[in-house]
């Protein structure tokens, strides 16, 4: 099976599937990531560039994942991208990486950058339909990430539901959280959302809702047999 996650921020994938990949590659299972902002830009407390993208080779590394697609897109401003672009960026990852399921954010995310994402990633998987010689795909995945799925403030949207539930134990927690740690910046103290404790705490929810010690919850919104 091949996968492909596909992330607003460097971080968002460790943050929403990092223990999953980790299960995946070691079972011989390919992974690609692709990333749609990948500069330091309007990131409080965090590197430079260089070291952001040393940080996202890091915790990629650690995890297994085998390509990285890094876009420029402007980070907190994707909104201000045309939409097309977005997609297009999207659709060459999907087919370079001949993705089985593609995962990315649920559209309710309280962060603009993931809803931007996810519209054109739901644009991007129906690729297959229009361009023959690409890959048909098989699933397409909502991903929870931690300080911001949560939150879910829009009403009006449906909240993420999660309808799969993979099974990582407590070394894949630990591989995510040290994945997680790889970027400068980003974990906080408990109890923020993205401490070690609650992301603990978080993936020992989601077992005990699928009857295992811990799991990383996703929701499925396409699936082709």
């Amino acid at each position: 099976m091949k996968y492909l996650i596909v992330a607003a921020h460097p971080d968002d994938e460790v943050l929403g599937a990092g223990a999953s990949i980790r299960k995946w590659t070691q079972a011989g299972h390919k992974v690609d990531v692709c990333i749609m902002c990948t500069e330091a830009r309007a990131r409080a407390f965090r590197p430079g560039d260089s070291e952001l993208n040393d940080d996202l080779n890091a915790a990629t590394a650690s995890l297994g994942v085998g390509r990285t697609f890094e876009g420029t897109f402007p980070n907190i401003e994707m909104n201000t991208v045309p939409h097309i672009r977005l997609v297009q960026f999207i659709e060459t990852a999907i087919r370079e990486s001949e993705a089985d399921v593609v995962i990315t954010h649920h559209p309710a995310d309280t962060n603009n950058d993931h809803l931007q994402t996810s519209l054109a990633c739901q644009e991007a998987v129906r690729l297959f339909q229009r361009r023959p010689e690409v890959k048909p795909l098989r699933e397409f995945w909502y991903m929870e990430v931690p300080s911001c799925t949560e939150w879910a403030l829009n009403t009006g949207l449906n909240r993420f539901q999660p309808n799969l539930f993979v099974e990582v134990g407590k070394e894949g927690v630990e591989a995510k959280i040290a994945a997680l740690a790889m970027y400068r910046g980003v974990m906080r103290p408990y109890p923020h959302p993205r401490s070690p404790e609650a992301i603990e705490g978080f993936a020992a929810y989601r077992g005990c809702q699928s009857g295992c010690d811990y799991a990383e919850a996703f929701e499925v919104v396409l699936r082709r047999m």
